[in-house]
């Protein structure tokens, strides 16, 4: 299953940002009547379900998703990763459908299938000729409502997810370090624990673990099916209260907040572990968007338009191949890194962070490069930033709303992941049109504000030759079923 954990790539955030509304080209007016026209419709079904649809003619194809308010974040000690257990699960088996036939199923009807566990959701989805919609929808809801299978089911299952495991972190020193990294930089926000679970609660897990957390989470109210295509909407609705709508309404377990207490200086990680190449990462904990602050007219100073500033930062410094850290620290006979790169969370259900990250090049100490990376933030806090800088930023913003259009994965991921943040239908357009507001001035104040050592955690990569790979510890049944394609 696809399972998101390590740090995207700016430009895919500033994609997902502008999917599922028309291109912005001038810069907004203040009045309420310029918020952008949604492109898509939404609906609540009898029981609680959210339904969002989206039209588009331009191939007789359909994407169709069903998204839960559920990921790592809603568990607790002891049981990490049994969201993502969960998502391997639900491809194991209803009382009409036997351990892997669904997928089968999807296949026939001519279509792909995959899912995806986050720290904040969890997904599954489907790309099927727009004519069998219908069917897909009526297995997705079975699935959802009756989630069956044996104990022996989940045995074999567990240790495929502890391969993958070991795959990606235990065999990965830089996965290594980001899953000790986030274990230091929170204390008490559940982002603190990998969305794949330590492999100790992953040892020690249930298949009663399991059916717990499904039935406490997969209720229709904390759930919404969003479809994308050449599709009808009044169709569509009708078709999802026949399958949807029919599961028996429950109520959604009361969430506890889990507040981050503020840091009061810095922390700092040493992983040391067989690596071709050293690794360093700095980061900073930032303000994030909020559902309210999008539902405004407008979006005056404060920690949601901060947010926005950050990220046309964590741009100017890594949004294209002639940024200011690809200049100033990887070209030239003396360059400090391989690579170098910025990021800025702008939105989540946890506490968000920004991260200067890179490589350094042979020869140049960890904290030189970190020196320097630090030194580029610097210097846009004293120096500002040039409007060419941020005209160039938004014109790519502008690019990537246009060619999101051939997508219909993106259209439905941008619309799902609205809903499960509480923001606006047509969230995407209005943080865009926010965004291109934001003035160099902006930038330069997030830049001399949110960098001190107050906030900051530190990791640093140092190779060992030599240090013994883990041991791997295949259990009976591990390799016998592939994960899913991602």
């Amino acid at each position: 299953m696809r399972f998101f954990w390590a740090k995207p790539s700016l430009w895919a955030v500033c994609a997902l940002l502008v999917l599922g509304a028309p291109p912005v080209l001038a810069q907004p007016a203040s009045a309420a009547a310029q918020r952008p026209v949604a492109s898509a419709q939404q609906f609540v079904l009898s029981n609680g379900m959210t339904l969002m649809v989206s039209v588009n003619r331009r191939a007789p194809t359909a994407v169709h998703m069903l998204w839960l308010r559920v990921g790592s974040i809603d568990e607790v000690d002891g049981t990490s990763g049994v969201a993502h257990v969960v998502e391997h699960m639900m491809f194991k088996g209803t009382p009409s459908l036997a351990p892997g036939e669904y997928s089968k199923r999807i296949a026939a009807l001519g279509g792909r299938d995959n899912a995806f566990t986050s720290r904040d959701a969890t997904a599954y989805h489907q790309q099927i000729p727009a004519a069998r919609l219908r069917e897909v929808m009526e297995l997705e809801a079975d699935r959802f409502a009756r989630n069956t299978w044996a104990d022996e089911e989940f045995k074999r299952e567990i240790e495929v997810i502890k391969e993958e495991r070991r795959q990606r972190v235990d065999d990965s020193p830089r996965g290594q370090l980001y899953e000790i990294a986030r274990a230091a930089m929170f204390t008490a926000s559940p982002y603190r624990r990998p969305i794949i679970g330590w492999m100790n609660d992953l040892d020690a897990m249930t298949a009663q673990d399991v059916r717990e957390f499904y039935q406490r989470w997969y209720a229709p109210a904390n759930a919404a099916v969003v479809v994308a295509g050449d599709v009808d909407v009044e169709q569509v609705r009708q078709w999802a209260e026949q399958y949807y709508g029919a599961i028996p309404a429950r109520a959604v377990p009361e969430r506890k907040p889990r507040l981050e207490p503020p840091q009061s200086g810095p922390r700092r990680i040493e992983h040391r572990a067989r690596s071709n190449q050293p690794y360093v990462s700095l980061m900073y904990k930032v303000p994030q968007l909020e559902a309210q602050a999008l539902r405004q007219a407008e979006l005056g100073p404060g920690t949601s338009r901060d947010a926005l500033a950050l990220t046309v930062l964590a741009a100017v410094l890594d949004g294209h191949s002639a940024a200011r850290l690809d200049r100033a620290l990887t070209q030239g006979e003396r360059r400090l890194a391989l690579r170098a790169g910025a990021f800025n969370g702008l939105y989540g259900r946890g506490p968000q962070v920004f991260v200067l990250d890179g490589v350094p090049a042979d020869g140049v100490p960890a904290q030189q490069l970190m020196d320097a990376l630090r030194e580029q933030v610097g210097r846009i806090a004293r120096e500002g930033v040039s409007e060419v800088e941020l005209a160039r930023v938004k014109t790519q913003w502008v690019a990537s709303e246009t060619y999101k259009r051939d997508a219909l994965f993106s259209q439905a991921n941008e619309l799902g992941s609205n809903w499960l943040l509480g923001f606006p239908i047509d969230a995407g357009a209005v943080i865009v049109q926010h965004l291109r507001s934001i003035t160099a001035q902006e930038v330069q104040s997030v830049a001399q504000r949110y960098f001190g050592d107050e906030q900051l955690t530190e990791a640093v990569l140092v190779p060992q030759a030599g240090t013994p790979s883990l041991p791997r510890r295949g259990g009976p049944g591990a390799g016998d079923t592939p994960a899913r394609e991602h």
